[in-house]
This record gives structure tokens, sequence and C-alpha cells, in this order.
């Protein structure tokens, strides 16, 4: 068979399996579930307005779609859909009431594993387990999703609103989702993007476990306990996000390494006082065990710490980056000095005392926010109540007239004199978040 002839069998049949395709219009009164399995590869089945009760399987490559007012609900048990293939379209559904079982990963959208090239978009969810679950898959896209969660479970009991274990190649792009236990949670998914999302009123908005070379970029977090919570991961680029009203980390690292965190925002980071116990305080950036990173350009506004970095967390570059209004902008527990600039390039201090004579917008003094007295107050926080005390007055005294009694910490050879504009703008839409923030919690 010559080669001309084998390329028209193939069109041919390509056209012939286009033609056959078919377009189900589906009611309340039909056997959806039949009509999944009648359908064939390539069919678009649509739901007219209703209520279609039970757990539906997708074994076809199919299209689902929904006309407005067209709702799915798994009447509180198991996975309300459940896709058993690949190149499967999930869109424009209202779905409701599946399981609350977290042990069987009862889920609202629920794959099998390899089920690739999925696009889940423009879904409203609701209930009480796992929101959109995908598993050992790649090139899917999951975008302009909704997902809300029970909040008459306890957080520990909920799922997470959109769960990627083990996929590579997945998109997550403009959901917004509240009342889960964790935001989006991600385990051992390499090369996947998440973008312009939003996350509330849970306990962590970003999770990361084991995952590697992903990007996550402009997400806003906030009503939180961790805005990002990033663990045992690397070659992460974090960028332009924004934290805000969060009560223990604005960004929380532990054991990341080769990663890049950059031009985010962090706003107000503050255990709530019927929360508040000895030694628990809202930490703007908060890095345990995590070295080779890149941390600039950040501005972390109003934390009760600005940033702690503790258990190994050295060989870290900190430069360009806004310290506004945290009462301690810097809690560094480690006996090995660091240098926090880049290039004859440091940091906004709003605390910083110094000058600039030569107008370089340089500070002319170094910048070196901790001493000895401020470790003795991390190791014995029962040591606050001396602050202001005439003994603590002349050990600092003493302390800056002897620099040989100065424990190592950080140092800022050029703190920057004003705050770099591209911070001040995003300050100012820091605020107008704030005020949408607000607007949103007003109405609900």
């Amino acid at each position: 068979m010559n080669r001309s002839l084998l390329l028209y069998i193939l069109l041919a049949l390509t056209v012939c399996n286009t033609a056959i395709a078919k377009e189900w219009q589906v009611s309340p009164q039909d056997n959806l579930q039949q009509i999944l399995d009648e359908s064939s590869s390539g069919d678009v089945i649509t739901l007219n307005s209703g209520t279609y009760f039970g757990n539906f399987s997708i074994n076809q490559e199919v299209t689902l779609r929904g006309l407005s007012g067209a709702i799915i609900d798994a009447q509180s048990k198991g996975h309300a859909l459940h896709l058993h293939n690949s190149n499967i379209t999930i869109e424009d559904l209202t779905i409701i009431n599946w399981g609350d079982d977290l042990t069987e990963q009862n889920s609202g959208i629920y794959s099998v594993q390899k089920a690739n090239n999925l696009l889940i978009q423009n879904n409203q969810l609701q209930g009480s387990g796992f929101g959109i679950w995908l598993q050992k898959a790649q090139h899917i896209k999951v975008l302009n999703n909704t997902v809300i969660g029970n909040t008459h479970l306890r957080s520990a009991d909920r799922g997470n609103g959109i769960q990627l274990s083990i996929v590579k190649d997945v998109l997550v792009q403009g959901n917004t989702i509240s009342d889960t236990r964790d935001g989006l949670y991600i385990i051992s998914s390499q090369e996947n993007v998440l973008q312009n999302n939003t996350m509330h009123d849970l306990r962590y908005g970003i999770h990361y476990m084991y995952s590697h070379n992903n990007k996550i970029l402009n997400n806003l977090a906030y009503n939180t306990r961790a805005g990002y919570a990033l663990m045992s991961s690397k070659l992460l680029t974090v960028s332009g996000n924004t934290s805000k009203n969060s009560e223990d980390y604005g960004f929380l690292m532990n054991f990341i390494t080769s990663s890049t965190i950059s031009n985010n925002v962090i706003k107000d980071v503050w255990t709530k006082p019927e929360n508040k116990v000895l030694g628990r305080d809202g930490k703007g950036l908060f890095v345990y065990n995590s070295a080779y990173n890149t941390i600039s350009d950040n501005l972390i506004d109003t934390a009760e710490i600005g940033i702690h970095l503790t258990a190994g967390s050295e060989n870290t570059k900190v430069y360009g980056n806004s310290f506004i209004n945290n009462p301690t902008q810097v809690k560094y527990v480690s006996n090995k000095k660091q240098e926090w600039s880049q290039d004859g390039r440091g940091n906004y201090w709003s605390n910083y005392l110094g000058w600039d004579m030569d107008n370089d917008n340089v500070g002319d003094v170094i910048f070196e926010p901790n001493d000895g007295i401020d470790k003795l107050v991390w190791q014995y926080p029962e040591m606050k109540m001396l602050m202001d005390s005439p003994a603590i007055v002349i050990l600092r005294w003493v302390q800056k007239q002897f620099p040989i009694l100065k424990p190592p910490g950080v140092k800022d050879s050029f703190p920057l004199m004003q705050q770099p504009v591209q911070q001040l703008q995003q300050k100012t839409n820091t605020t107008s978040i704030a005020a949408n923030v607000e607007l949103i919690d007003t109405k609900h």
C-alpha cells in the first residue's frame, strides 16, 4: 500500500469518527448513567436545568457540560463524578453533596490514575470531602472553578479544595477555594503552574509537599493559618503572590532548596488574642531548614516577626525586600554570620535610623537588626517584661561599645533608604485587595 493511499484512509477514518460524534440533550427524568455508558468518544452530553441525583462514572472520552441550573447531587456519599478515561471535559456544572470519607478520597470530581488530557472548567462545587482530586496523570487544565467546603465539619475533617498527586504539566488557574482544609494541595508533582487563584478561610492556601520545578504565580490567600506552606520541595518559582490576614505564617518554608521567592506581598500576620500562647507569634516569612534559596523584592508589612530563619537556613540570598511595621523585623537563630545584600543592594527597613550623606539611596550605616539581648529574649520569652529596664539598657550599651561581645547574626551592609517603587505599587494593590476582601467578608 503506497503512502498516499494510507494517508487518505487515515484521513477518511478521522472524518468518519468526527461525523459520528453525537450531542446528547439530557433532562433529570433521563437515566444519566445509562447515557454516559452508551455514549462514544467525542460525544457531547449537555445537562438541562434540574437536579441529577447519584454517583456517576464517565468511561468514555466525552464532554459533560451543564446549562444554567444543572446540578449533580451525590446525596452525601462517594464521588459525584468518577473519571475513568483520558480526554474528558467537565464544564459549567454545579456539583454538591459528595461523601465525607477522606480515607476513600471522596471527591466532587475524582480521576483514576493516568487519566490524561482532562479539562475541568467553570464548575461550582460544594461538599464535605475533596473538591477535585487528580492523580498520576499529565496535561490537565483546571480553570475558573469554585470549590466550597463544609463549615459544619472541623477543618481537619474536610478534604482539600484541589488535590494534585503525582501529576505533571497541570495548569490550575483562576479558581476560588474556601472553607476546605487546604486550598491547593500538591504532592510529588512536577512542572505544574498554579496562577491567579484565590484561596480564603482555610488552614493553608497553597500546600506543597515533595514537589519540584513548579511555579506559583499571582495567587491570593487570606484568612488562613498560613497563606503558603512550602515543604520538602526544590526548584520552586514563587512570585507575585499575596498573603493577607494569616494567623501563623505568611510563607512557611520547610526544607525548601534552590527556589526563588520574589515580588510577593505578605501583610497582617498576627496570632489572634484568643489563641495567643508564649512563643506563638505571627511570622511573615518562616524559613526552617531551607538553604540555597533567593528571597528578594518581597514586601513584608505588619507581621509580629518579619522573617524568622532557623535550623540550618544559611546560604540564603536576601535582598531588595521591604520590612515594614514589624515589631521584630528579624529573628535569626544561628551561629553563622549572614550578609543580607547582593551587589551593593540591601533591604528597606522601616526602623532603620542611619543616614545617606552621598544621596545614593543606600544607607551609610550598616543595619544589624538583632543583638545579644534579642537572642536572650528568643531563648527566654519571659524576659520581654524587662526590655525597658535600666539593666537591659546598660547591656545594650556595653555590647555596642565592645562589639567583640556581639554574637553572630544578620547584617545588611547596604540598607535601602527608600522602599522600591514596584513595592509601593504592590502595597497600593494590596490595599485595594484588602478593601475587596472586607467587602466579600461583609457579604458573607
